[in-house]
C-alpha cells in the first residue's frame, strides 16, 4: 500500500491547507470527524506498514477509520488490465488502493467547486475559503494548515465571501444547500453504492460527475466514472485507443472493465505516456470578480 498514491486524490492543489507533504516522507493531513477536528501524520515504513499520529478531538476516530482511508476495503480482484499500458501502470503501481475515508462533505464540497472551472480556478477559491473559515489544525501540525468550516459554517459564509474566492453563485447556493443537509449525506456512508448515488442525486446541483467524484473519494467506489469530466475521456482515449474521444465513446469503451472502471482512470492518471500532448491554449481563466 502506497499511501501518498492512495491519497493523492484528496488533495486539492500543491498549496492544499488540508495536506502537507513533509521533507522526510510524511504526510500531515486533517480532517473533521464526528468528535470534532483532528490531525494526522502518516509516515510509510515499506510497502506493508504505515505508522499514524493524531491530535484533537476526533484523534481516536481517525486512527480507527485508517484501515478503511488507506484502502483496506478495495478488493483489485478480477481486475485484469490487459491492454499493455494498463498492465505496464499496474505493475509499476502495485500500491495503488482506492481510499474510503468515509466523510462526505468533505469530499463534496470542493468537487462542488471544481464543477465547470478549470483546477486551477477551484484549488484557489477552496484555499481562499478555508484560510478564512476553517480552523486551526491541532496539534504540533506545520504552519497553516487548517481543518474544513463546519457545515453550519459552510451555511452562513455570505455572498460577498464566495464572490472574493472567485465561486460563481450555482456552485455556493449548491454548498450551502449540501451543508443544510450535511447529516443525511454522511448516512450514505453506510447505504449500499447505488443508493448513495441516489441520495447525493438528489441535491440540485450535484450530477453524476460531482457524486462520482465523491463516490471514489468517501465510499470507495472503485467503479465511480467521472463522466463529464473535461480531461477523463481524452485521457481514456489517447491511452487505450490512440484517439480522443467523448463521454459516450468513454463510457462504452470502460463497460468491459466493470467494476473497476475508476481503478482503471487512475492508474491512467498516473501514467504520463496515457495523456494526450497538448496542442492548444489551455482553457482561459474567467474572473469575475472585480465585476
Amino acid at each position: 500500500m502506497d499511501v501518498r498514491m492512495t491519497l493523492g486524490s484528496m488533495v486539492r492543489g500543491g498549496a492544499d491547507p488540508c495536506h502537507r507533504y513533509a521533507t522526510d516522507g510524511s504526510l500531515w493531513r486533517t480532517s473533521r470527524m464526528p468528535a470534532g477536528p483532528a490531525t494526522f501524520r502518516l509516515t510509510q515504513r515499506g510497502l506493508h506498514e504505515v505508522t499514524c499520529e493524531a491530535w484533537g478531538l476526533g484523534a481516536e476516530e481517525v486512527v480507527a477509520s485508517l484501515p478503511d482511508m488507506l484502502g483496506g476495503r478495495d478488493d483489485p480482484a478480477g481486475f485484469d488490465p490487459r491492454h499493455p499500458l494498463l498492465r505496464d501502470a499496474y505493475a509499476r503501481h502495485p500500491g495503488l488502493r482506492v481510499p474510503r475515508t468515509g466523510r462526505v462533505m468533505e469530499a463534496l464540497i470542493p468537487a462542488i467547486l471544481e464543477q465547470k472551472i478549470t483546477g486551477k480556478q477551484a484549488h484557489s477559491a477552496f484555499r481562499w475559503l478555508l484560510r478564512k473559515y476553517g480552523d486551526a489544525a491541532p496539534g504540533p501540525a506545520p504552519a497553516g494548515m487548517v481543518v474544513m468550516p463546519t457545515s453550519e459554517q459552510w451555511r452562513h459564509i455570505p455572498s460577498w465571501d464566495w464572490h472574493r474566492a472567485g465561486v460563481e453563485p450555482p456552485q455556493s447556493r449548491t454548498v450551502v444547500t449540501c451543508a443544510r443537509v450535511a447529516n443525511r449525506l454522511e448516512e450514505c456512508v453506510g447505504l449500499p453504492m447505488e443508493d448513495a448515488y441516489r441520495r447525493m442525486r438528489s441535491i440540485p446541483g450535484v450530477g453524476l460527475w460531482t457524486a462520482a467524484e465523491v463516490a471514489s473519494r468517501a465510499l470507495g467506489d472503485a467503479d465511480s466514472l467521472s463522466v463529464g469530466d473535461y480531461h477523463t475521456c481524452k485521457i481514456v482515449g489517447y491511452a487505450l485507443t490512440g484517439k480522443p474521444l467523448d463521454d459516450d465513446g468513454m463510457v462504452e469503451l470502460l463497460e468491459s472493465w466493470r467494476p473497476h472502471r475508476y481503478r482503471v482512470v487512475r492508474l491512467l492518471e498516473l501514467t504520463p505516456a496515457a495523456h494526450p500532448p497538448r496542442r492548444g491554449p489551455r482553457m482561459t481563466i474567467q474572473d469575475h470578480r472585480r465585476h
